[in-house]
């Protein structure tokens, strides 16, 4: 017979529960805005139609795959949180208000740092462009996951369960997933100064998904914009959102963006020449290039080839 859950427990869930229905009764509201004022104003297409059809249409596909990869042992890696806490946890703190409070807080730092590591590592790249590959920002988008960023996310949150319970954690992931979905509007220009010093917010978050040069990997903040603050990687909204990425997709129908990352990411492996290479195309950042790249590249241009380890020279020598 399974333990009843402690008075406690009962209330943290109660009040996780009423943050998430309040939280989506105003992000509702949110996306209403966001129809009502574009209609006003003339400025829906069937690009941004089909745009935010392909949004929401990830939510069903990816449920279907997680389904597959949990029957095959690949989609429940959080379950091992469980095994984790419970055999191997360095110190265990349970359910308190102090500890659901500190362990958003933990969560949120994990997060600007598991959020950094889906932009800088070519293999999770190829998951999380999908979120990026609108050419537009609004509610529907907020949604727009890709196939395995789920999967990355709980394999990074793991080490999280050596101190705290799964659940509690697993609660704390999620919030700060919800608090997200509202700063992906362009209905909302600015939030008061002591919350955009603060918080993350639409104005904040525009910028992470520009294609601007000056906008490229900044802000990687959840719900506290402080952490791109101390690391070096906050930027203002100054000039004007260009959203999307630096090789904007043709289509935007369901298949090509949740898939488009995979198949360019298969397309690079094939460009390797070595062992070492293959490892490159999983670990570099998205803009990395294999020697077969570097010299389509400069036969395109009309320049002369300059090899890897030539570069790598030049580089130790300056």
């Amino acid at each position: 017979m399974e333990d009843l859950p402690t008075a406690i427990e009962v209330e943290i869930t109660a009040a996780y529960e009423a943050y998430s229905y309040y939280f989506f009764v105003f992000i509702v509201l949110i996306a209403v805005w966001e129809i009502a004022s574009r209609l006003y104003r003339r400025e829906i297409s069937w690009r941004y139609v089909m745009d935010s059809i392909s949004s929401i249409a990830t939510l069903p596909a990816i449920a279907g795959m997680s389904y597959v990869m949990t029957l095959i042992g690949i989609g429940s890696v959080f379950s091992l949180a469980y095994v984790i806490h419970e055999n191997y946890a360095i110190y265990q703190l349970g359910w308190s208000w102090w500890n659901a409070a500190l362990v958003l807080l933990v969560a949120d730092f994990w997060y600007y740092w598991e959020h950094r590591a889906f932009h800088r590592i070519n293999c999770m790249w190829a998951t999380h462009t999908v979120h990026h590959s609108s050419d537009y920002i609004n509610i529907p988008m907020a949604y727009r996951f890709g196939p395995l960023d789920s999967f990355f996310s709980s394999a990074i949150h793991l080490p999280l369960a050596l101190f705290f319970e799964p659940t509690l954690l697993g609660m704390a992931i999620i919030a700060d997933q919800i608090y997200q979905a509202w700063i992906h509007t362009d209905r909302i220009k600015k939030m008061p100064r002591w919350f955009e010093a603060v918080m993350n917010t639409p104005s904040h978050h525009r910028v992470h998904h520009g294609r601007n040069p000056q906008y490229i990997d900044k802000n990687y903040a959840g719900i506290l914009i402080i952490w791109d603050k101390m690391f070096g990687t906050f930027e203002p909204e100054q000039e004007a959102v260009h959203y999307g990425i630096t090789k904007p997709l043709k289509y935007q129908d369901p298949v090509t963006v949740l898939f488009h990352g995979f198949w360019r990411f298969l397309l690079k492996l094939t460009t390797a020449r070595s062992v070492k290479e293959v490892l490159y195309c999983f670990i570099m950042p998205p803009g990395w290039q294999t020697q077969t790249e570097i010299e389509r590249h400069v036969a395109l241009e009309g320049l002369p080839v300059v090899s890897q380890q030539a570069e790598e020279k030049l580089a130790s020598a300056s």
